[in-house]
């Protein structure tokens, strides 16, 4: 068993118990403050610019397609504001004002302490969390989306696969969430390294079983019948020495009118998928292009590099809540009484598990432009080597219709763009491709 929690006696002026709790709270709030200066930002940028195409675009995109792609744009990130209050009042009501601790010791008094308990307090949290988002799912599919032409889901389609989706939760949630809990109780002072490798482990295997048992439950997945694509795509894949188990084509038509293109699977497992809507709108050449720039992600290793990375924060993640499970002040810091005593066979591993997810988004919302950085530059290195494979003019291309189909606005906000942006604008981006792309 590891060790208990640590009371030792405060030294410092002021107790760590209130250092938490100001601390957490001007992070919430300077970041909440940032955002709606970003998202005000976003908002005026494109409403400035929605009446009139950039001149690098007039020739390939209407005037009716940019006005809707500002509108769309506009539309989403107001929603996002109402979001984000909402967002803000739960997080609060969870942690400083006591949510938390409430719906814990209402468990305590009804299932007593153990296995169980947590159990029930980890589904609680995520049935409640889930309610609470759910008007915002529910406007953003049948009335932002249904409003702009890209909904295409029925409310039976949605509600099923609702239904599906909390039964995966509860199949394959609940199993590694126990099994954390109870390396958590019964692994020692190290046993934040044993949930580690358990957790890794555990993303690695969804990562095999994702494209064959768990994609099929949602989306129909049939082989590529275009012989001339298949040829065109095999011939590409052979030339950049990658292979896959197969060419699929997703029915993501049955949900969206939103075009795509993804490889998933890991290993053996690989497979190359095209949206029915992503084949509908391109070309040959373009759909080529638009899989070389995927290819290029894997010539470049930025999958590995995201998988590596995911190993190190996660492992530094979970030595942090090692620790911190262990201070009483990260408890009463954060609006919760901890359960005191292992005799009473009420352990909080379930709450610091909570805690730890709840407070840690305001400590690292602020890495969010270096990341976003990272990603974009991750995105030019695969548009390089797209142009390399096959042509700048169809990559920029396909993007262009990509761009317009999609309702993606061409004029966002620069430093909206830096924050938060994992593909570069379409601006800088057409024009890397080639000098005739636009």
């Amino acid at each position: 068993m590891r060790e208990g929690l640590n009371f030792a006696p405060m030294t410092q002026a002021l107790p760590p118990s209130m250092l938490m709790t100001l601390t957490f709270a001007v992070l919430v709030l300077i970041g909440l403050v940032l955002r709606l200066w970003l998202a005000s930002r976003q908002i005026r940028h494109v409403a400035r610019h929605r009446d009139a195409v950039p001149p690098a675009f007039a020739g390939h995109i209407s005037p009716a397609a940019h006005a809707k792609a500002a509108a769309y744009t506009i539309a989403k990130v107001r929603l996002g504001l109402l979001e984000l209050a909402l967002g803000t009042a739960a997080l609060l009501g969870w942690t400083l004002l006591g949510g938390l601790d409430a719906l814990n010791q209402w468990l305590m008094d009804t299932l007593g302490g153990g296995m169980v308990q947590q159990l029930a307090l980890l589904a609680c949290f995520a049935l409640i969390s889930g309610l609470i988002d759910l008007p915002f799912t529910l406007y953003q599919t049948f009335v932002l989306e249904q409003r702009f032409g890209f909904n295409k889901m029925t409310p039976a389609l949605w509600l099923a696969d609702l239904l599906k989706s909390m039964v995966m939760g509860v199949v394959i949630g609940l199993p590694i969430a126990a099994l954390i809990l109870w390396l958590m109780g019964a692994a020692g002072p190290l046993w934040w390294l044993w949930a580690w490798v358990a957790w890794m482990g555990f993303n690695l295997l969804l990562l095999l079983i994702y494209p064959t048992f768990i994609a099929p439950l949602f989306n129909k997945f049939q082989p590529l019948e275009d012989e001339s694509l298949k040829a065109r795509v095999t011939a590409l894949m052979q030339r950049c020495g990658f292979a896959a188990k197969g060419l699929f084509v997703m029915d993501g038509s049955r949900r969206s009118a939103h075009a795509n293109a993804y490889f998933t699977g890991f290993g053996a497992a690989k497979r190359v998928v095209f949206y029915d809507t992503l084949l509908h709108q391109l070309e040959p050449t373009e759909v080529e292009a638009v899989l070389a720039h995927e290819l290029g992600h894997f010539r470049h290793k930025h999958i590995l590099k995201r998988i590596v990375n995911l190993f190190a924060l996660s492992l530094a993640g979970f030595a942090l809540l090692g620790w911190l499970s262990g201070q009483v002040w990260f408890y009463t810091g954060l609006g919760v009484t901890p359960n005191l005593g292992v005799a009473l066979n009420a352990p909080n591993d379930a709450l610091a598990l909570l805690l730890f997810l709840l407070a840690i988004p305001a400590f690292t919302f602020f890495l969010s432009p270096l990341l976003a950085q990272v990603s974009r530059r991750h995105e030019f290195e695969a548009d390089a080597y797209a142009v390399a494979q096959t042509s700048g003019q169809s990559l920029a291309s396909a993007l262009l219709k990509l761009y317009e189909d999609n309702a993606s606005t061409l004029t966002p906000d620069p430093l909206y763009v830096k924050f938060y942006y994992s593909h570069p604008g379409a601006s800088e981006r057409l024009a890397r491709l080639t000098p005739q792309a636009l």
